[in-house]
């Protein structure tokens, strides 16, 4: 029986769950209605052998169906506060749009109080688990295969903001939302908490949720989605696939720990290719990786106005606009004031804080993604 009422806490009669159900899941032949059994079946029980995934939604496993397609299933967590909402969302979003730069999504669970999607299975897991995750990873990241994963994922923005109507804010741009095929191929995965911009509409106001690092500064501040919010969470990411590290990493001495920070300062001393990533060795193009961290600092200007669109932002990658004829101005940082508070205090002469957000409560609603601490929006001395 496939059920929305436990979902919503409503006590329904069976036709009105049965109305629920097409209400809420859109009528298309892409969508597969699947049992609980048969996914517990296609998962042994969802067995932790089969366990390929977990975040503050729930867990991700691996599976395979009786027609014998293997699967990615994802199982939310009756404890996630968000978990109807983005379960929704995600259907509505993707349910009918297929790219190559894009997960597939094959259906879902609605049973009882289970919420279940069924995606298409990506061999290489994520970009945070492989390339920029700390356990170790056999697949070697070489030059062109970056190169491959930076178009990819700019070309499947660009479909989702200019090719499909409405447009779509991803709104959750990172590492761990890039998922590899058996190819190395990205796939841009979780469309939980994706925006809809109808033509004509600039952006939309609403709670922030999203990742610490990824965030545009007029996101973080205002809620205010745009494209180009997409577009700074994707500058962020091209930095770290170039240099082979996370946006944030405290453990390192205080001038490198915010990835975008030091890629500004190397840029204004003309010494960016010194953070790209060692282990780029023989088939490594300096140049073009240096196009692609201007490129990513272009995508991470504090003012969105100047911000590529993400069809620009491709025509750069492939080397049909010439970075070097845009300005670049200095980037806006979000970035976690309570783990860096001690030393930004030895080094407030280095930055204007514009505004320090000391609520996160109130600036910053509660997520999964965000953590509740102090945070402070710096702007290094831009000017819009």
């Amino acid at each position: 029986m496939t059920c929305f009422s436990c979902i919503f806490g409503r006590k329904e009669t069976l036709d009105q769950q049965h109305d629920q159900v097409n209400e809420d899941i859109p009528d298309t032949e892409n969508i597969t209605i699947y049992t609980y059994t048969e996914l517990k079946n296609a998962t042994d029980g969802f067995s932790l052998a089969n366990k390929i995934g977990q975040g503050g939604f729930g867990s991700v496993y691996k599976g395979r169906l009786r027609d014998g397609t293997v699967v990615a299933i994802k199982v939310l967590s009756s404890e996630s506060k968000q978990g109807t909402k983005e379960f929704l969302t995600e259907i509505r979003v993707i349910s009918t749009i297929i790219h190559e730069n894009l997960v597939r999504l094959y259906g879902c669970c609605v049973e009882e109080t289970h919420r279940i999607l069924v995606y298409n299975y990506l061999e290489n897991n994520s970009l945070a688990s492989t390339l920029l995750g700390s356990s170790h990873s056999s697949i070697q990241f070489n030059w062109r295969t970056r190169v491959k994963i930076c178009v990819g994922v700019a070309r499947g923005l660009e479909y989702l903001h200019e090719e499909v109507h409405p447009h779509i804010v991803h709104r959750d741009i990172k590492a761990s939302n890039v998922l590899l095929d058996k190819d190395l191929a990205p796939k841009i995965s979780d469309f939980g908490l994706a925006k809809l911009l109808p033509d004509n509409t600039t952006h939309v106001t609403t709670q922030v949720a999203g990742t610490i690092g990824y965030l545009a500064p007029e996101y973080a501040v205002r809620g205010q989605v745009t494209r180009k919010s997409d577009v700074y969470s994707y500058g962020v990411l091209l930095l770290e696939i170039v240099s082979g590290r996370y946006n944030t990493n405290t453990m390192l001495p205080y001038e490198d720990q915010l990835l975008l920070a030091r890629a500004w300062a190397l840029y204004e001393q003309g010494k960016l290719a010194s953070i790209i990533d060692s282990y780029l060795t023989d088939d490594l193009d300096v140049e073009e990786a240096c196009r692609f961290l201007k490129v990513g600092l272009l995508c991470t200007q504090a003012s969105m106005r100047l911000r590529p669109s993400m069809s620009v932002v491709f025509r750069m990658l492939t080397g049909d606009i010439d970075v070097d004829s845009e300005e670049i101005m200095k980037p806006g940082i979000i970035n976690n004031f309570i783990q860096l508070k001690a030393r930004n205090k030895n080094q407030a002469n280095q930055t204007n804080t514009f505004q320090t957000l000391s609520s996160c409560q109130e600036i910053l609603p509660s997520s999964e993604n965000i953590s509740c601490a102090s945070m402070t929006f710096t702007t290094m001395l831009g000017r819009d």
